[in-house]
């Protein structure tokens, strides 16, 4: 119908350029419709017609006029064709495993059996191809969807590159959209839009799955140091269960470490639950994140994720100073001796010139106070300043207190105390920029009364004031906490600080009890009293929450400071892609970024995997450096980074991640169509669904790629616009006898 009006296929409008096929100045024709214009208007004039309908007869008549006019110019459409059996036609058939759901391979087969194909061997020669985790050449359409992964990047990229030997004038590409590789970056549209290739998507399968529940998402850290509590950030979505009961599980192998019962969301909704369990002893764990499948899922293969969980067996060491004896150094020091897996080093200032020392590791460790030196200092990985006042440090040990934090990516705790925060002059040095409140700029803020503390809402969501697994226990917990003997005025909170607990005094004041945040490369954190010591001292010997929360408080304080050399993944499991990017942060003897070391990756993985890999320097970020491996193999691996300079050892770090093949396409079934459409919209093709494709091979018939001749095709004398001139001059007529000026 639309090639009767208008003389040719919506193909050739699309692609078309407008010219004017006459060669008279396109001025001329600008200057004859302002003269048209001019007369119309003078004409009108002399008649005595209200203005209103004046106008609209004059603008009919100019209308027809300025039509009249542009036809005269022979309006025309330039248009680049493919040359007629000398373009090669790819057709691509995704073969992934996601596409037998639904019977969508059998769908795609029939649409080409059934005259797509021939319609476009007509016109151009065709080669089949099949593509999952790469791409192949069919000898016949393929019937079986049995690849455990789809990479469209490398499916598309291998198409593309045929090019170079075939006239290639259009890809076709038939599938649901799923892809296994993480997406087509820019990069990678950017290089196909180059080949000026255009890819034709004809899309399959429902946009929407019915019945079915699907975990989208697991978060969980990478590291963490032995027996901590973890959570599990667990994203699900689903379609046909709303309101019903479902039960998320994460185990270590079949050893369930934590359950828990949540209700389903609206169809289409997403539901975000967090799971808290015991990270166990040191080693690398595969922990499986379940829900547990309904009655009448469609599709339960999508109830699971696997996350690996490198728990590590190290010791971080924390240093404390305290400037007068207190009872709260003597509970600190008994909650961390009951950590098998934290060392905490003291310094106890006894009187002005004196000090006692307790936990060190040979007799020269902090023989001389408080460090004033990088290499003595760093070799901590948390800080904990009690009652000691700032003109305690000199100049160089507050730089370096700074420099701990902000380069080293060490934790500092500030505790409360007469001599403590604004009591001791904190307020007035360059420290108090690091610290996470503004703090008062007065004395008297140190008060030996009775006050209670409570969670506030984000302390309830946060692991570190998590003395009971459950939160509504916890909150309750803490509420009957003893009173604290003493409290501390800290000011009020910087943006971005997180409040997790308030003090409350007992007329009724609120004020920071523990506040974080991060600083530079580091944390910060300040607990504004010296009496936590009363939540053992005043409860039952066998009650454990003093203990609990100072070992959660060191573990946060200390846990995350890194090394000197830092490897990171931007995941743990690597689903369906063997390709592994490596990366690493290195660091010099004093904490700054090394430019110029030799940075080494040992790969051990399964079936005797052992390889050797040297990152490269990645430009423009100092001391980051990066490679990438093909980890082909699915299993556990482990990745050794060693890092050397000038010889010397800088340091090494241990990461482990996962490689597992056949489980992305069990994950997002439906239709990617807003995929399927960005590559067609983004290389000059369009997406199809099947039941529009019998319009294909027009479409492709017009196509810059390939061997191509520039054509024009006269639009003047299509049947539209002479009905156009007809519309205009009947629409005048009417208009003329209804109101009588005919």
């Amino acid at each position: 119908m639309f090639q009767f009006f208008f003389n040719y296929p919506l193909a050739v409008y699309r692609k078309g350029t407008l010219v004017l096929a006459s060669g008279w100045p396109v001025w001329v024709l600008g200057l004859l419709a302002l003269v048209a214009a001019a007369v119309v208007t003078w004409l009108m004039l002399g008649k005595n017609f209200p203005r209103p309908r004046m106008l609209a007869l004059g603008a009919l008549q100019w209308a027809a006029l300025a039509l009249l006019l542009v036809l005269l110019w022979q309006p025309a459409l330039s248009v680049s064709a493919l040359k007629p059996q000398q373009n090669v036609v790819a057709v691509v058939v995704d073969t992934s495993a996601s596409m037998a759901l639904e019977n969508r391979i059998g769908e795609a087969k029939g649409l080409l059996d059934g005259g797509l194909l021939s319609r476009l061997q007509a016109k151009f020669p065709v080669r089949l191809y099949q593509g999952g985790r790469a791409l192949a050449r069919a000898g016949q359409v393929p019937a079986k969807a049995d690849q455990p992964v789809t990479q469209l990047r490398d499916i598309l990229t291998a198409a593309t590159a045929e090019s170079a030997t075939l006239p290639i004038g259009a890809i076709v590409l038939l599938s649901d959209g799923a892809d296994n590789a993480g997406g087509l970056d820019s990069d990678i549209m950017d290089s196909l839009r180059r080949t000026l290739i255009p890819i034709h998507t004809i899309g399959f399968g429902t946009e929407t799955i019915r019945n079915d529940v699907e975990i989208t998402d697991a978060l969980l850290p990478s590291r963490s140091l032995p027996d901590a509590r973890l959570a599990a950030t667990v994203t699900l979505r689903q379609s046909g269960f709303a309101g019903q009961l479902a039960t998320i599980t994460l185990k270590d192998g079949n050893t369930t470490l934590a359950s828990r019962a949540v209700k389903l969301p609206g169809d289409g909704q997403t539901l975000r639950e967090v799971v808290e369990f015991q990270a166990g002893p040191a080693g690398a764990k595969p922990l499986r994140v379940a829900v547990e499948p309904l009655e009448g899922e469609t599709n339960p293969a999508n109830n699971a994720l696997t996350r690996l969980v490198h728990v590590e067996d190290r010791k971080p060491r924390i240093l404390y100073i305290e400037g007068e004896p207190r009872w709260e150094l003597k509970f600190i020091r008994r909650a961390a001796e009951l950590d098998k897996n934290l060392e905490l080093a003291s310094i106890l200032r006894t009187t002005e010139n004196k000090f006692y020392r307790q936990g060190i590791g040979d007799p020269k460790e902090l023989e001389h106070g408080f460090p004033d030196s990088i290499d003595e200092l760093f070799r901590y990985e948390g800080i904990i300043i009690g009652n000691v006042e700032a003109g305690y440090f000199d100049a160089r040990q507050q730089a370096l207190i700074k420099e701990f934090v902000d380069r080293r990516g060490g934790g500092v705790l500030f505790l409360g105390g007469r001599a403590a925060l604004s009591e001791g002059g904190w307020n007035s040095t360059g420290l108090a920029e690091m610290l996470p409140l503004v703090l008062p700029d007065r004395k008297l803020t140190f008060h030996r009364e009775p006050a209670t503390v409570e969670l506030t809402a984000g302390g309830r969501d946060s692991l570190l004031a998590r003395i009971e697994s459950d939160p509504q226990k916890n909150a309750a917990r803490w509420l009957s906490l003893p009173y604290l003997a003493d409290y501390q005025e800290a000011g009020a909170p910087k943006p971005g600080a997180s409040v997790l607990a308030e003090l409350k005094t007992g007329a009724g004041k609120r004020s920071p009890f523990l506040v974080t945040h991060n600083y530079g490369r580091g944390r910060v954190a300040v607990l504004a009293s010296g009496g936590t010591w009363r939540w053992q001292m005043a409860q039952d010997h066998r009650d454990m929450s003093h203990e609990v929360f100072w070992q959660q408080l060191l573990r946060w304080l200390a846990g995350e400071t890194g090394g000197r050399v830092s490897a990171v993944s931007s995941k743990t499991v690597f689903e369906d892609d063997p390709r592994i990017p490596l990366r690493a942060e290195v660091r010099d003897r004093n904490y700054l970024p090394a430019s110029d070391a030799v940075v080494t990756a040992h790969v051990m993985g399964p079936e005797g995997v052992a390889d050797e890999v040297t990152l490269r320097p990645v430009d423009n970020a100092p001391g980051s450096y990066a490679a990438e491996w093909k980890a082909d193999k699915p299993g556990s691996y482990l990745v050794e980074t060693t890092a050397r300079q000038g010889g010397a050892e800088l340091g090494r770090n241990v990461l482990t991640f996962r490689r597992e093949d056949g489980v992305a396409e069990n994950f997002r079934t439906e239709q990617n169509r807003e995929l399927l459409e960005r590559i067609a919209q983004q290389t000059g093709g369009r997406y199809w669904k099947p039941s529009q494709a019998a319009a294909l091979a027009a479409e492709i018939e017009y196509s810059d790629a390939g061997i191509s001749v520039k054509e024009t095709h006269a639009i003047w004398n299509a049947p539209a616009a002479f009905l156009l001139l007809a519309a205009l001059k009947a629409a005048e007529w009417l208009l003329r006898r209804k109101w009588g000026a005919v």
